[in-house]
């Protein structure tokens, strides 16, 4: 493919997407596909020879899209959204096109500053401490990861690190010693990848149980430290969530009290990290940003604009009160990668699992310019009126029951009656795949979630997915007064 061919396959490829986007609504959310469905279209081996663009082109629709779960359709309500947009698109083309590897200032200067110039624009668009951002020449900063997964492995690692220092300047305790007894702290709602971070950065994690409210509360954690510390264990880190397992926790979008932990951590000199990836977004309008008090306490803060920021994944940024912290630790230059300039600025090789770099600020940097805040600020508002519009309907049914209060996105409502009941309606509403719902667990209740996810949302989106579910309780209800029936003829 030359570059006039390029020009050609690019064009339909770009017309193809604008229409797939323009009219979304008419595929279903979920595919009606089984496991392997795609080797029957897909052959056993790779072509020995290079095949014509317009036959792959062909295959997009034939072979892809009857796979494909459509994550930014507006009837999509599972998960978290996956942010989307067409100037995020174009960052990424863009990225592809230059195929720089920013592991270093050096080898790619406009990908190390413009990352700079997004943290701080960003890290001021949602309130942070001045100490988060490079602009206040302090130690503090940013970084774009992956993922919230890896903003976390690379938090712990950190404060795993700082630990092992710290204790080793006032015992003769060897570094394997000192990790048998380090132990860390998250809540029962986090997410997985909390645990998971433990698992890899060989350190015990102790899952602290939440109040009522699905809340991280200070006095529970306050005695666990305790009783860790008197059977000679070596406390860290503390990991807290608040909205989709951060700032929100991942199953029913409830808050923990940063001031209250804030304090404990001070108290104690833990390394206290906010996970607030999906609630994050929100802040950058000031009438939530109440669910931030206490962020002067912390030391670690991250947030995805991937989620909810019309970011294409992946995208997290990531922000530390002292960055030498995240550095210092795991910083090895080789010979290869040196330059002169190193003293004057940041190696983002530094900050996270990866040697290599993409160009991700692109695509920030156009999203926060074509939108600028206030369009930002807009598309968040809407989400959260159109989950009040849903909750609105909920309370209206007397058939339904509202599991958790609505501060965002996320409503977690279920079919009064049993568990097995609300578990064979989502499937009923899943199997039909005109919308997608998914799952969880509040106490011992099953739950439904219904996110608000997709760009274009809209009111007559939030109608068409309540008939889905009211139709999908209508035939769980039926079925019910069945077998009732059933029932009472056999015991008469």
């Amino acid at each position: 493919m030359d570059a006039e061919e390029f020009r050609r396959c690019g064009k339909q490829l770009i017309d193809f997407m604008a229409d797939y986007v323009s009219n979304i609504r008419d595929y279903q959310v979920i595919p009606k596909v089984c496991p392997g469905y795609l080797r029957c279209f897909v052959p056993e081996e790779a072509p020995a020879e290079g095949e014509c663009w317009d036959d792959i082109f062909k295959d997009i629709e034939r072979v892809i899209l009857p796979g494909m779960v459509h994550w930014s359709s507006p009837r999509f309500h599972s998960y978290l959204p996956t942010g989307n947009s067409f100037p995020s698109v174009c960052g990424e083309m863009l990225s592809a096109i230059f195929g720089c590897i920013g592991f270093s200032w050096s080898s790619c200067p406009a990908s190390t500053d413009l990352e700079m110039a997004m943290l701080d624009w960003l890290g001021k668009m949602v309130n942070l401490p001045d100490e988060f951002l490079f602009s206040s020449n302090g130690k503090g900063g940013g970084a774009i990861l992956s993922s919230a997964s890896e903003s976390t492995l690379v938090a712990l690692l950190s404060a795993r690190n700082k630990a092992i220092t710290t204790v080793q300047a006032t015992t003769i305790w060897s570094r394997g010693t000192i990790m048998n007894k380090l132990v860390y702290y998250t809540s029962t709602e986090a997410h997985s990848s909390v645990e998971r971070a433990g698992l890899l950065g060989g350190v015990v994690c102790r899952l602290i149980p939440t109040d009522s409210s699905s809340s991280l509360r200070s006095d529970v954690l306050q005695a666990t430290i305790d009783k860790d510390r008197s059977e000679g264990n070596i406390p860290f880190y503390i990991l807290t969530f608040q909205v989709v397992g951060t700032l929100g926790t991942t199953s029913v979008c409830a808050f923990d009290n940063i001031m209250e932990l804030g304090e404990l951590c001070r108290k104690e000199d833990l390394w206290l990290h906010i996970d607030a990836s999906y609630a994050g977004a929100a802040f950058i309008c000031p009438e939530f940003r109440y669910l931030l008090k206490g962020i002067e306490y912390v030391d670690s803060f991250l947030l995805c604009p991937g989620k909810w920021m019309l970011i294409n994944y992946d995208c997290c940024a990531m922000w530390v009160r002292n960055r030498e912290e995240i550095v210092k630790p795991f910083c090895i230059t080789p010979e290869y990668v040196r330059h002169n300039l190193e003293e004057q600025t940041i190696d983002y090789r530094h900050w996270g699992i990866n040697f290599g770099r993409r160009f991700r600020s692109l695509k920030m940097w156009l999203v926060f310019r074509m939108f600028g805040v206030s369009g930002l600020q807009a598309y968040i508002r809407k989400h959260v009126s159109l989950a009040h519009e849903f909750e609105k309907l909920v309370r209206k049914d007397v058939r339904f029951e509202l599991v958790f209060p609505v501060t965002l996105g996320v409503v977690c409502f279920r079919l009064k009656g049993s568990n097995a009941q609300n578990e064979e309606m989502l499937h009923f509403i899943n199997n039909r795949g005109k919308i997608a719902l998914h799952s969880t667990r509040y106490h011992t209740l099953y739950v439904i979630r219904f996110v608000v996810c997709g760009k274009d949302t809209g009111s007559e989106d939030i109608q068409f997915s309540w008939r889905e579910i009211c139709s999908a309780a209508n035939h769980v209800l039926h079925l019910k007064s069945i077998a009732d029936d059933n029932l009472t003829r056999q015991l008469l």
